[in-house]
C-alpha cells in the first residue's frame, strides 16, 4: 500500500509539474513576444502567430522529459513492472505519447510551412499602400503554395523510402511497391511524419551551429561585462555632436560669399546633417536611460548578473565538454557512417551522463536538469539571434530588439526557434544517450552465486540498467527515439553537425572575449528603418 501510495504521489507530482510548466510557457511566451514587438507596427495576427509558435515550440521541447519519466515510471527499481504496468496499459502510455509527438510535430510542419508563411507574406506585401486586401491574401497564398509543395514532397517521399528491404530478392517489381505501401500502412506514417520532421531537423542544426553555439558564450559573457555606463556615453555623444557641427559650420562657411557648394561637399554636408540628427537622438535616448529608475534598479542588481554570467558559462562548459566526449566516443566506438555513428551504451564517460543517474536516486532532479538543460538551450538561441540579427547569406534582413522589431523579423524569430528545438532532442541524446532511450528503467538477469559452505550454486534475479541488449518486453524505449532515428543519414549529418557546433562555440567565445563592453542602447544608428523619436523602453 505504502509503495502504491508513493508512486501515485510520484506520478500527480509529475503531471502537476507538466502542467505548471505549461502555464509558465504561455506567460513567458506572450511577455517575451510583447517585449520584443515593435510599438508602432505591431498587429494582432503576426502578435498571435509569434506567442503561438513560440508556445508550440517550447511544448514540444517540454514532451522530452515527460517521454523519459512515463517511460521509467511504468517499472520498479528491482527491474520488475509494476502491478497496473500491464502489457496493454503500458502500450497505452506509449500511444499517448506517440501521438503526444504527431500532434505536435504536425503543428510544427503546419506552423513552418503554410501559417508563418502566409501571415509573413501578407505583411510583406502591406507594405505596399496600393495593395488591397485581396491582393496581399492572393500574393500570400501565392508564395506559400510553394512552401506547402515542399511539405508534400517531404511527405511522400519519407513515406516510400524503404527502411526495410523485401526477404524475396527475385520478386517483382509490382512486389516491390506493394511491400512499399504495406509497410506504410503497418508504420501508420510515422516514417513520413519522421523524415520530414528530420528534414526540418537538420535545418534546425544549421540555426542551432550559428546562433546557439554563438549564444552559449555570448549571453554569459555579457551578463559578466555588463553595459557601458549611461553617464560615459553621453560625454562622448556631446563630443562627437561638438565635432559634426563644427565639421558642417566649416563646410557652409565656404558658401558664405553666395558661391555655390561643390558636388562633393553637398554630399558631404547631407551625410555630417543625418549623422547629428542620428547623435541627438541618441542623446535623447541617453539621458531617458540615465534618468530612468530602472537603470537604477538594474544597477544595484548587478552582482547578481555576474553571479548568474558565471554560473551560465559553467553550464555551457559542462555541456560542450559533455558533447565532446560524447562525440569522441562515437568517433572511437561506433559501427561507423553507414548506421549513423549509433553508439549503445558510454564507453567514455562524459559529466552529464554520469550526473544524470546519480540523479534519478532523488525523484524528479534529474527530470529537472533535463528541463534546466532544454531551456538553457532556448534561451541561449534567444540571445544569439538577438546578437546576430537574421541574416539572408551576407545581407542583414532584420534586427530583434526591446521594442523595435517588426513584425516580419518576429515571425523569422519564432520559425528559427522551432526548428532548433527540434535540433535540441538530438543534442541532449546525444549527451546522454541511454537515459534519453532508456530514461531510469532497470531489468532482470539471472546471476549464479556459489555458496563455499555447502558446495552448492544458487541463481539469483539481479537488476541491471536496461541497455541495448535488453529484452524487448523488458525495456520500453522512449518515443522520441524512433522519431529520431529512422533514417541512418540524418543521425551522420547530426554527428557531424556536433563538431561544427564546438568549433562555432569556441570561435564565438574567443570573440565574446575579444568584444567590448555593449552600449546601454542598442541600434540606435542610421541603418535603423523602425527609429523613432519616442522614449525607448528600458
Amino acid at each position: 500500500m505504502a509503495a502504491a501510495a508513493a508512486a501515485s504521489a510520484e506520478l500527480v507530482i509529475g503531471w502537476c509539474i507538466f502542467g505548471l510548466l505549461l502555464l509558465a510557457i504561455l506567460a513567458f511566451c506572450w511577455v517575451y513576444v510583447r517585449k520584443y514587438q515593435s510599438q508602432r507596427e505591431s498587429e494582432v495576427v503576426s502578435t498571435i502567430t509569434a506567442i503561438f509558435s513560440l508556445a508550440i515550440a517550447l511544448i514540444t521541447s517540454a514532451l522530452l522529459p515527460v517521454d523519459i519519466f512515463l517511460v521509467s515510471y511504468m517499472k520498479n527499481q528491482n527491474g520488475t513492472f509494476k502491478d497496473w504496468a500491464n502489457t496493454n496499459v503500458s502500450r497505452r502510455i506509449e500511444d499517448t505519447v506517440l501521438y503526444g509527438y504527431y500532434t505536435l510535430y504536425s503543428v510544427i510542419l503546419f506552423c513552418v510551412f503554410f501559417w508563418i508563411p502566409f501571415v509573413y507574406f501578407y505583411y510583406e506585401e502591406k507594405d505596399d499602400d496600393d495593395t488591397g486586401k485581396c491582393t496581399q491574401i492572393k500574393t500570400a497564398f501565392k508564395y506559400t503554395f510553394g512552401f506547402a509543395l515542399i511539405c508534400a514532397l517531404l511527405l511522400l517521399v519519407g513515406a516510400f523510402v524503404p527502411l526495410n528491404l523485401p526477404d524475396n530478392k527475385n520478386s517483382t517489381e509490382w512486389e516491390k511497391v506493394k511491400f512499399l505501401f504495406e509497410e506504410l500502412g503497418s508504420s501508420h506514417g510515422l516514417a513520413a511524419l519522421s523524415f520530414s520532421i528530420s528534414s526540418l531537423t537538420l535545418i534546425g542544426m544549421l540555426a542551432a551551429i550559428i546562433y546557439t553555439a554563438y549564444g552559449m558564450s555570448a549571453l554569459p559573457l555579457n551578463l559578466i561585462k555588463g553595459t557601458r555606463s549611461a553617464a560615459y556615453e553621453r560625454l562622448e555623444n556631446t563630443e562627437d555632436i561638438e565635432e559634426v557641427e563644427q565639421h558642417i559650420q566649416t563646410i557652409k562657411s565656404k558658401s558664405k560669399d553666395g558661391r555655390p557648394l561643390p558636388a562633393r561637399d553637398k554630399r558631404a554636408l547631407k551625410q555630417l546633417e543625418e549623422r547629428l540628427r542620428t547623435l541627438r537622438k541618441r542623446e535623447r535616448h541617453l539621458e531617458f536611460i540615465e534618468n530612468s529608475w530602472w537603470t537604477k534598479f538594474c544597477g544595484a542588481l548587478r552582482p547578481l548578473k555576474i553571479i548568474w554570467g558565471i554560473f551560465f558559462i559553467l553550464v555551457a562548459l559542462l555541456f560542450i565538454i559533455s558533447l565532446f566526449l560524447s562525440n569522441l566516443d562515437k568517433a572511437l566506438h561506433s559501427a561507423g557512417i553507414d548506421s549513423g555513428f549509433i553508439i549503445f551504451g558510454a564507453n567514455l564517460s562524459n559529466p552529464l551522463n554520469m550526473l544524470l543517474p546519480l540523479l534519478q536516486t532523488v525523484f524528479p532532479l534529474d527530470y529537472i536538469l533535463i528541463t534546466i538543460i532544454i531551456m538553457y538551450f532556448i534561451f541561449t538561441s534567444m540571445a544569439g539571434i538577438r546578437n546576430i540579427g537574421i541574416w539572408f547569406f551576407w545581407i542583414r534582413l532584420y534586427k530583434i530588439r526591446r521594442g523595435r522589431t517588426r513584425p516580419q523579423a518576429l515571425l523569422f524569430l519564432c520559425m528559427i526557434l522551432l526548428l532548433i528545438v527540434l535540433h535540441t532532442s538530438y543534442m541532449i541524446y546525444s549527451l546522454a544517450p541511454q537515459y534519453v532511450m532508456y530514461g531510469s528503467q532497470n531489468y532482470l538477469i539471472e546471476s549464479n552465486i556459489t555458496y563455499d559452505a555447502h558446495k552448492g550454486n544458487s541463481t539469483l534475479s539481479v537488476p541491471k540498467r536496461c541497455d541495448a541488449d535488453a529484452p524487448e518486453d523488458q525495456c520500453t524505449v522512449t518515443r522520441t527515439y524512433l522519431f529520431l532515428h529512422k533514417f541512418w543519414f540524418f543521425s551522420a549529418a547530426y554527428y557531424f553537425g556536433n563538431w561544427a557546433f564546438l568549433g562555432v562555440f569556441v570561435i564565438g567565445l574567443i570573440v565574446s572575449c575579444c568584444k567590448g563592453k555593449k552600449s546601454v542602447i542598442e541600434g540606435v544608428d542610421e541603418a535603423d528603418s523602425d527609429l523613432s523619436d519616442e522614449e525607448p523602453s528600458v
